[in-house]
C-alpha cells in the first residue's frame, strides 16, 4: 500500500510523485495488465523488510518513466578496515596473517559473502584477511599507510560493501520504457561516434539530445592504446569488450556465448536478452578463412571468448585479455581515420570488396568507403597468398543467437549492447558465473579469488537492463562506494532487484565507476570515481520523437 503521497509540479508539465512505500510482497513479475510499474512492485528486496523506502516518480514523455528510490540507512555494525588479501586456502590465509603479524598487527579473517561457484557445498569461497576496525575512512587509511611503511600492502574497505546482510543505504534509479506508448528511439550510441576514445554519459546524452541515457557495455581503458595479454583489458582505448551493434552496424565481435541486450526496433518493441556469437569470414574464390576480430588491435582478445587459436583458452574470462598470434581482423570506417599499427600484412578493400592495396605492415588510414583486413601469423600469410590487387574478397559477418543457433536479423534500427553475467531468465535467477567468465578459477597460476570476491560478491555501483513479461524495458543504476549515500549491490543482489522490479529476463551491464544515468540533462546520483563521472565506451539512449 502507499501512504504520504505528495504531488509536485515540475517544469515542462512533468509531474513527480513522492511515495513512501511500506513493505509488500513483490508483485508478480512483469504485470501484463499495463499497471504503472511504480505501483506494480513492492519494496525493494534489500535489507530487512522494515527499512524505510521512498520513491520519486517522473514521467519524462509518453511511455518513459523515471523512478528514483532511496532505501535504508547506514548500519552501526559496519566499519572501515584494511584488507590485506583474499585467501581461498588455509595456506594462503596463514601466509597473509604472518605478514600482518610481522608488521606488528593482529589479523582477523572475515568470510567472503558467498561460496565458490565451482565448489561442492555452501562454504564461503575463502576469507578476507584484515586489520583494524575504524568508524571512519581516515582511521583505516592511517593503518594502511603504516603497514605500507613496513612492506605490507592493503586496501581500505567498508564492511557494509562486503555483501553480507546490512541496512544500506541504497540510492537507486530506474528508467522504464513502454514500447506500446513510446514514440522516440531506444538504442545504443558509441562514445565519440567511433571506436577509439571515450565520452561521459552526460556528454553523450547532450550530444544526442536524449531524454535519458545510461552507460552501456564493458570497454577498454588504455590511454596508450596498447598492452599485452594477461589480467585487465588491453588494446584500443574505448574499444567495446564484447559485441556491439549500432544502427544495425556490427561494430565489435561477440565474447562468444555471453549475454547481450538486443533492441531490434526504435520503440524498443521486441527487446530481449540473448546469448550471442559472431561468425566472421573472408573468401577469395574457393578459399575461405575465419576472421577472428572486428575493429580492434590484432593479438588482444578482450574478455577472451574468442575463436581460432586464441590462448590460453577460448572461453570468456572477464577483465582478462587473451592472445592470438594468428589473427585476421577487419577494420571498418567506424574505427575512425587511423588503423591499429604493428607487424603483419594488410589489405585495403573498396566499397565493393575489391582489393585496391596491400602492404607488409599494419596501420595507416581507414578508407571512408571501404575497409581493411589486418593479418598476423597465419592470418597474414593467408592474405599474402589469396588477396590479389584488382580481385574481390567476400567478407561475411553474421550474428547468431547462440542458444537457438539462428541468425539475428540486423536492420537499421537494431542495437546490441554487451554485458554479463546473465541475471534472469523466464523470471528465475539464472546466475552462472563460470559460463559467463567470472569464475574464481586461476588463470596461468594466478588466483582469481580476489577478483571474484571484489567484483561479484562485494557491493559496487551497478547498471543493469531487463524486460518485463509485457515487453517494457527496465534500465537500472545503483550508486555505490559511498557508504553514507549508497553501498551498492553484489551481483546476486542485482538479480534480486531486477526480479523485484518486474523483469523476467535481465543482464548486468558495466558498473563501478562507469555507472551513470542521465535524466533531462542531469546526472542522477553520485559517481564513485574521485575524479567524477567516468568517460565510457557507449551508452543506451532514450531519444525523443523526431519532429517532421
Amino acid at each position: 500500500m502507499r501512504r504520504n503521497t505528495v504531488r509536485l509540479g515540475l517544469a515542462g508539465g512533468v509531474t513527480a510523485v513522492c511515495l513512501a512505500v511500506s513493505p509488500l510482497a513483490a508483485a508478480a513479475p512483469g504485470r501484463p495488465d499495463g499497471q504503472p510499474l511504480a505501483d506494480a512492485f513492492g519494496a525493494l528486496p534489500l535489507g530487512p523488510a522494515t527499512l524505510a523506502e521512498t520513491r520519486t516518480v517522473r514521467q519524462l514523455s509518453e511511455g518513459v518513466t523515471h523512478i528514483a528510490i532511496e532505501r535504508g540507512t547506514a548500519s552501526a555494525e559496519d566499519f572501515w578496515t584494511v584488507t590485506i588479501g583474499v585467501a581461498t586456502t588455509e595456506a594462503a590465509a596463514v601466509s597473509l596473517e604472518q605478514q600482518v603479524r610481522a608488521a606488528g598487527y593482529e589479523p582477523r579473517r572475515d568470510p567472503t559473502a558467498g561460496p565458490s561457484p565451482t565448489g561442492v557445498d555452501d562454504r564461503p569461497l575463502g576469507w578476507m584477511v584484515r586489520v583494524g576496525r575504524s568508524p571512519d575512512q581516515q582511521g583505516a587509511q592511517a593503518i594502511a599507510a603504516d603497514l605500507q611503511t613496513k612492506g605490507v600492502r592493503g586496501s581500505v574497505q567498508f564492511t557494509g560493501e562486503d555483501g553480507h546482510p546490512t541496512t544500506g543505504p541504497w540510492s537507486v534509479d530506474v528508467l522504464v520504457v513502454d514500447p506500446r506508448q513510446f514514440r522516440g528511439r531506444l538504442g545504443s550510441e558509441l562514445a565519440t561516434q567511433i571506436v577509439p576514445g571515450r565520452e561521459t554519459t552526460s556528454s553523450l546524452a547532450r550530444r544526442t539530445g536524449a531524454l535519458a541515457a545510461v552507460n552501456g557495455g564493458f570497454f577498454v581503458i588504455s590511454p596508450t592504446g596498447t598492452g599485452q595479454p594477461g589480467p585487465g583489458l588491453a588494446g584500443t582505448d574505448g574499444d567495446l569488450a564484447g559485441i556491439s551493434v549500432v544502427n544495425g552496424d556490427l561494430v565489435s565481435e561477440a565474447v562468444n556465448d555471453r549475454p547481450a541486450l538486443v533492441v531490434p526496433t526504435d520503440s524498443g518493441q521486441g527487446t530481449a536478452v540473448r546469448r550471442l556469437a559472431t561468425r566472421l569470414s573472408v573468401r577469395a574464390g574457393g578459399f575461405q578463412r575465419e576472421m577472428t576480430g572486428l575493429n580492434r588491435r590484432p593479438g588482444l582478445v578482450v574478455n577472451c571468448g574468442g575463436v581460432g587459436e586464441a590462448y590460453p583458452f577460448t572461453r570468456p574470462a572477464h577483465d582478462y585479455t587473451c592472445g592470438n598470434d594468428n589473427e585476421l581482423v577487419a577494420i571498418t570506417p567506424v574505427f575512425g581515420p587511423a588503423a591499429p599499427e604493428g607487424e603483419g600484412y594488410q589489405v585495403t578493400l573498396d566499397a565493393r570488396g575489391t582489393v585496391v592495396a596491400v602492404r607488409e605492415r599494419l596501420g595507416g588510414p581507414v578508407p571512408a568507403d571501404g575497409s581493411l583486413l589486418q593479418g598476423t601469423g597465419t592470418g597474414g600469410q593467408w592474405l599474402r597468398e589469396h588477396a590479389r590487387p584488382g580481385e574481390p574478397l567476400a567478407v561475411s559477418r553474421t550474428v547468431l543467437d547462440a542458444e537457438r543457433g539462428t541468425p539475428l536479423p540486423l536492420t537499421a534500427a537494431t542495437s546490441v549492447v554487451n554485458g554479463g553475467p546473465l541475471l534472469l531468465r523466464d523470471g528465475e535467477i539464472a546466475l552462472d558465473p563460470v559460463r559467463d567468465g567470472f569464475s574464481p578459477e586461476s588463470i596461468g597460476g594466478a588466483d582469481r579469488g580476489s577478483f571474484y570476491t571484489g567484483w561479484y560478491l562485494r557491493r559496487n555501483p551497478r547498471t543493469a537492463a531487463g524486460v518485463t513479461a509485457d515487453g517494457r524495458i527496465i534500465l537500472l543504476t545503483v550508486d555505490g562506494r559511498r557508504p553514507a549515500h549508497s553501498v551498492g549491490l553484489s551481483i546476486p543482489e542485482v538479480a534480486q532487484v531486477m526480479r523485484g522490479l518486474g523483469a523476467v529476463d535481465a543482464i548486468n551491464l558495466d558498473g563501478g565507476g562507469s555507472t551513470a544515468m542521465v535524466v533531462d540533462g542531469a546526472l542522477q546520483g553520485l559517481p564513485s570515481d574521485s575524479t567524477g563521472e567516468r568517460p565510457d565506451g557507449d551508452a543506451i539512449v532514450v531519444l525523443p520523437q523526431r519532429r517532421s
